[in-house]
């Protein structure tokens, strides 16, 4: 579905992603991991195109199957203004503006398939609270729902359980399955290297670089996680912008 060639992306001056190059098959469930400041969410904002554009990328060197699929993107919980008034039923909402759009009105299809969402997620009857009086756990089953609704061919997660409890955890790895099973692709950026071995076969390791993709088993190495930690550990903040990415 997608394909990295040499991609490089900079903020500043100074490449946060270098040179890094392979492909996120269609249908394939990938997790993104590395020591912080690697570079994982700078990945998953750029392929969702949210980046401003005064940071550097090469647009050659980032390639989507045709057609473009449809995408959805779960931001991290922290990114969210829980002190927007809106509810939980209007949030999901959001979820069919693609299909909706600006001057249409919502019908009770797409109420239905609201409703639908948060019972999947176990929220029915708090359609109408707002999201600032929900906890950690029922605001990411709320973003969960909307992407539900979305429908999306591929799901851009950026750490999804961060501040959510185990309960909430082991539901929204079983939707991600779900979702791996109807054969979407799936990118989630973690950190939890135990829950990565056991619920995502495809792993990106990085550390601004790519150090090592493709089946979990074979990247989540010993000597790969120890050049992951020695990578970021010499990291000069200084450095001149490299030449290729320039």
């Amino acid at each position: 579905m997608i394909a990295l060639n040499n991609f490089t992306f900079s903020y500043q001056q100074h490449p946060a992603l270098h040179h890094i190059s392979g492909r996120f098959a269609r249908g394939s469930l990938t997790a993104v991991i590395g020591p912080n400041g690697s570079g994982k969410s700078t990945l998953l904002k750029s392929l969702a195109g949210l980046l401003p554009g005064q940071h550097k990328r090469h647009a050659a060197s980032l390639q989507w199957a045709a057609p473009h699929p449809r995408m959805a993107y779960l931001p991290q919980i922290s990114d969210v203004d829980r002190t927007f008034p809106i509810t939980v039923q209007d949030c999901v909402l959001l979820g069919c503006w693609g299909r909706v759009g600006a001057f249409s009105g919502v019908d009770a299809g797409a109420l239905a398939q609201v409703s639908g969402a948060l019972h999947t997620v176990g929220l029915q009857g708090l359609e109408h609270r707002t999201l600032g009086t929900l906890s950690s756990g029922q605001l990411q089953r709320v973003l969960f729902a909307r992407l539900l609704v979305q429908d999306a061919d591929l799901i851009l997660l950026d750490e999804p359980f961060n501040a959510v409890d185990s309960k909430t955890t082991a539901s929204l790895l079983a939707l991600i399955a779900l979702w791996h099973q109807q054969r979407r692709t799936v990118i989630a950026v973690l950190h939890d290297d135990a829950q990565v071995r056991q619920h995502f076969p495809q792993t990106l390791l990085l550390a601004r670089e790519m150090v090592a993709w493709g089946p979990t088993p074979e990247v989540l190495t010993e000597a790969n996680l120890a050049r992951s930690r020695a990578m970021a550990q010499a990291w000069d903040e200084d450095a001149a912008l490299c030449e290729r990415a320039a």
